[in-house]
């Protein structure tokens, strides 16, 4: 019974019930382990480990399956597409140039940009005048004279 629980069937079972997982439960994590799982099973599979020699080999293969899909994963999720501005509309503002709704006072002030109106800050300029984004602070637009 010990054989099947800690042997290369065991680590392979365990791999399918956490990729099983993910699928039920989907955030990417459970993935990586149940890749090193599947590993670690044909690690045991190919070289007798006790138990806990196969538990440190899920460890590593568990660190190293996170630590890469990390990787993989980040560069899609953590940086919007600045061409299309997808989920960033300030972004796609940036280099625009607007005029201003009323005058700038404390230097903060109005622009409208199609139907909406945008919080800008910058130097103190009067309504009309024609500002450029050069940068988003939060829901505010940083301008400067055009």
């Amino acid at each position: 019974m010990s054989s099947l629980l800690f042997g290369p069937w065991g680590w392979v079972i365990l791999g399918l019930v956490l990729i099983g997982g993910e699928v039920l439960a989907p955030g990417i994590f459970l993935l990586w382990l149940g890749l090193a799982a599947l590993l670690t099973g044909a690690v045991v599979g190919l070289v007798d480990l006790g138990w806990q020699a196969a538990a440190l080999v899920f460890a590593g293969f568990s660190l190293v399956a996170v630590f890469a899909g990390r990787l993989l994963t980040r560069r899609k999720d953590e940086e919007p597409d600045p061409a299309t501005g997808l989920n960033d509309r300030g972004r796609r503002l940036i280099g625009r140039v607007f005029r201003l709704e009323a005058t700038m006072t404390g230097g903060e002030g109005r622009i409208r940009i199609d139907d909406s109106s945008w919080r800008v800050t910058g130097p103190e300029l009067l309504a009309g005048s024609e500002v450029r984004v050069v940068r988003v602070d939060g829901a505010t637009l940083v301008v400067e004279k055009a």
